[in-house]
């Protein structure tokens, strides 16, 4: 038994059914915040790049926009574009329709302006949710589940609790031969042995060695004799001392299965099972870039309280402690503090399996209900 999910052309199944309108340039947002106010059924997606960056970073916003139309979650597509930018929106539009999902696109300046493509942009959205709302969800095997792992605003009972509890429900997921993708690079800082020792090879080894490595040197370049307290003011004040004390409870997450590849910010896996991608630390960037390689759904821990959600995916919050669960009780869906309160780690992973299994076949979660849709795309270099 698996869950009840939308089969997509290219083989992959979505938990949701959104359909998804993003502009290609920021320059382009404005026409996309007039449709998701005249269609509010679709999700409306505005970010800051496009135009403007070195080339990295039109790579990175490139793949990371493709990978959001992509994202099985998505039942439909519309991307908006301005006409003179970097990435242009027929480029992202033909890279998703590869997939075989209904995809369509608009350039402003070919369209006669923003009110005129504005319009336009309605009947064709309202077309498009048509068309998703006739697809009906089917049984899936749990093999076409990727999840995401995500943690902030940290505790001393992070590592302790919630972690823990995910971890195990991630071992579940993987043996059930669906995958894992474990993200900041920040917050692996000082566990490349231990990490390395878990990796399916030694090629892989080798990769997990050298992100964290470089990473932390890249710290200690910055911060020099400060690099080991580069953890957030909430942290420390959550009981936390330095980043490897942080490091060493967030990778827990990741359970204790063998890591099986390491990815690029947004890229999508080649292989199934527990992946690594470099992400910076910042909640949403790592969410926007999990999203990009095709998660489903965000399991996020959190013993400080941190409402955030994303616009076409399920984020369930797992609180680290009873006092944040009942202090944000309308965020928080699962209290992990039960495992400081003489619950097993094995029976809160299994009510968070329970709650993961209910998400995937349409509850909505606390995110989700309070409709708080953040996205960022993470870029390396300035603008110019």
């Amino acid at each position: 038994m698996g869950f009840m999910g939308y089969r997509r052309p290219d083989g992959s199944a979505g938990v949701r059914n959104h359909v998804l309108v993003i502009s290609s340039v920021s320059c382009a947002n404005g026409v996309v915040n007039t449709i998701g106010r005249e269609v509010p059924e679709v999700k409306a997606v505005t970010h800051t790049e496009g135009c403007g960056r070195g080339p990295a970073d039109v790579g990175i916003s490139m793949r990371t926009l493709v990978g959001l139309g992509k994202n099985p979650n998505v039942g439909a597509l519309l991307v908006v574009g301005l006409g003179c930018e970097f990435i242009k929106a027929p480029a992202v539009a033909a890279a998703v329709a590869a997939t075989g999902k209904p995809v369509e696109h608009m350039v402003i300046q070919e369209r006669g302006g923003s009110q005129k493509t504005a319009r336009e942009g309605i009947e064709i959205s309202k077309k498009l949710v048509a068309h998703v709302a006739a697809q009906k969800r089917e049984e899936c095997n749990w093999d076409k589940l990727s999840i995401g792992l995500e943690c902030g605003g940290s505790d001393a009972m992070s590592g302790v609790t919630a972690n823990p509890v995910v971890g195990a429900t991630a071992d579940w997921l993987v043996g059930q031969g669906g995958s894992v993708i474990l993200s900041e690079t920040t917050e692996m800082a000082g566990t490349a042995q231990i990490l390395a020792r878990r990796a399916c090879s030694m090629e892989v080894g080798e990769k997990v060695s050298t992100l964290i490595i470089s990473h932390e040197k890249k710290v200690h370049e910055l911060l020099g004799p400060l690099a080991a307290l580069a953890i957030s003011p909430g942290n420390m004040d959550g009981g936390l001392s330095t980043i490897r004390e942080k490091s060493l409870g967030c990778i827990i997450k990741g359970g204790t299965t063998p890591i099986t590849e390491v990815i690029e910010y947004g890229a999508a896996p080649t292989k199934k099972g527990l992946i690594i991608m470099d992400t910076p630390g910042s909640d949403i960037f790592s969410m926007t870039g999990e999203a990009a390689a095709g998660c489903q759904v965000i399991i996020f821990t959190t013993g400080r309280g941190t409402p955030v959600g994303f616009p076409i995916l399920p984020v369930i919050k797992v609180a680290t402690n009873r006092k944040l669960f009942e202090a944000m009780n309308d965020d928080m869906d699962l209290n992990a503090g039960r495992v400081i309160e003489g619950a097993s780690i094995k029976a809160v992973s299994g009510e968070l399996n329970e709650l993961l299994t209910r998400v995937v076949n349409g509850e909505k979660s606390k995110a989700e209900i309070n409709r708080q849709d953040v996205l960022s795309i993470f870029t390396v270099g300035p603008a110019f």
